[in-house]
């Protein structure tokens, strides 16, 4: 069900998570567009909200030629210009172009490739492709002063396609061979990555709710550094996440195993972390209720350890759910020799939708939760959780999977802006009610930001 204040907000925010989840229909222009467009944003009372184009095609409207309604599956993030230029630099500096080309890039940004080059070249004076071919430079020197990868695994990591294209890129920019610059160069053991964010950023109640669900051996969280383990298509390896004082931006360190996997790594971290956000928007939209400046919406980095985990946690308190989920670990998971400390990796959706309900429910659980964990697993399998952030109507359709489970994935799993677990206690207390319904009323004028609500509610004194 749409709600359409909430949709309106969202479009004045233009936040790309919201990108495919509705259309605007302009009663006064007589056309549909995506809530990221670029144009004015129109009147309020001339706009109506559909869940699809095809919706907004029966009343008659027709699509956008700006921001093509047809293209919105793939959430592409887009704005006005200086913004659209940003998030493309941002999706190039990701990798983007080592998968797809230009005019696909374009594409998934709404826009054609002649706009991009031309609003790249206006904000950077330089176009997409020397973006590009910048940042594998630059990745590749980096890889070749801080690793022992092999030369010809470095190249394709950066995202040439060929030694021979990469050896001729490298010696045209640095007038020597990459192996040249190896010889001079002292092997480290992580490769470091800023990430930039728009202030402010409440950084205390973001580390203090990680170092609050730590899991052994996966992941701790101390003196201001996030750090945690990951295996990723057969590659093991750390990160650590730490904000640079004084400055807009966090450093990931990542280990040199996983260098080849960097630009997912970081795209991962960004959610976690929420560093995309325009947290002055949701403030403005919150109200009195945001009374802690600048705090964000801490995600997982793995949505499915996460919603398992969530699972695990029904009706049971974060210490009590911590200790039965570092058991499943210990037991359902794998051991890594990566780091003294991060020595485990979580079980994979393969093994625990193959497990036994003894199996899972002897580690200190009902029954029923340990079948709703296989089950969940087996949906997850299936790829469930891959693509878009899932619908409460999906999630509830699988046995042990209510409404406040499903909200609380979306939310932390996910880092979905308006998910909203009315029922959880703590919300509940915070509001003054035992009614989960009013909750929800008096969530209704938070939308579409109810989780960055639910944060600054769970975090009051």
């Amino acid at each position: 069900m749409l709600h359409a204040d909430a949709c309106y907000a969202a479009m004045q925010a233009r936040d790309a998570r919201f990108d495919g989840v509705f259309f605007t229909g302009v009663i006064s222009t007589g056309i549909h567009c995506r809530p990221v467009c670029p144009a004015r944003t129109p009147l309020r009372k001339n706009c109506e909200f559909f869940s699809s184009a095809a919706a907004a095609e029966r009343r008659g409207l027709r699509p956008c030629l700006r921001c093509r309604p047809e293209l919105a599956p793939g959430r592409a993030p887009m704005d006005h210009v200086s913004r659209l230029a940003r998030r493309a630099y941002r999706m190039i500096q990701a990798g983007h172009l080592d998968e797809v080309s230009v005019p696909a890039l374009a594409t998934q940004l709404g826009v054609s490739d002649r706009h991009l080059r031309r609003v790249l070249e206006s904000e950077f004076g330089v176009g997409p492709l020397e973006i590009a071919h910048t940042r594998r430079l630059l990745l590749a020197k980096r890889l070749l002063t801080d690793t022992a990868l092999p030369v010809g695994e470095i190249a394709f990591a950066s995202g040439f396609g060929s030694l021979r294209r990469f050896n001729d890129a490298f010696a045209a920019s640095y007038r020597m061979a990459p192996r040249d610059l190896r010889r001079r160069s002292v092997v480290a053991e992580t490769i470091s990555v800023d990430l930039f964010y728009e202030p402010p950023y409440a950084w205390e109640p973001m580390f203090r709710y990680f170092q609050l669900r730590t899991l052994a051996g996966i992941d701790e969280a101390e003196n201001g550094v996030f750090r945690r383990t990951i295996s990723y298509r057969g590659d093991s390896g750390t990160i650590a996440v730490t904000p640079v004082p004084d400055e807009t931006m966090v450093r990931v360190s990542v280990s040199t195993a996983l260098a080849q996997h960097l630009p997912w790594i970081l795209r991962r971290v960004r959610r976690q972390f929420d560093l995309d956000v325009d947290i002055p928007v949701v403030s403005g939209t919150l109200g009195e209720v945001a009374k802690i400046e600048g705090l964000r919406l801490p995600a997982a980095f793995d949505p499915f350890e996460c919603a398992i985990r969530t699972i695990i946690g029904q009706q049971v308190s974060v210490a009590g759910a911590t200790t039965v989920t570092n058991r499943l670990i210990q037991n359902l998971g794998e051991s890594t020799s990566v780091d003294p400390t991060l020595d485990r990796t979580f079980p994979s959706p393969t093994r625990l939708a193959n497990a036994s309900v003894g199996e899972i429910a002897s580690l200190g659980m009902p029954g029923k939760r340990a079948e709703t964990i296989i089950q969940f697993s087996a949906f997850a399998e299936r790829g469930g959780l891959s693509g878009a952030t899932p619908n409460v109507e999906d999630l509830v359709q699988l046995p042990g999977i209510g409404p406040w489970t499903a909200e609380y994935i979306r939310m932390r799993g996910f880092g979905w802006p308006d998910a909203f677990p009315a029922a959880d206690l703590g919300l509940l207390k915070a509001l003054g009610t035992q009614s989960a319904r009013e909750a929800e009323n008096r969530a209704e004028s938070w939308r579409p930001w109810r989780s960055y609500a639910a944060m600054q509610l769970w975090n009051q004194p």
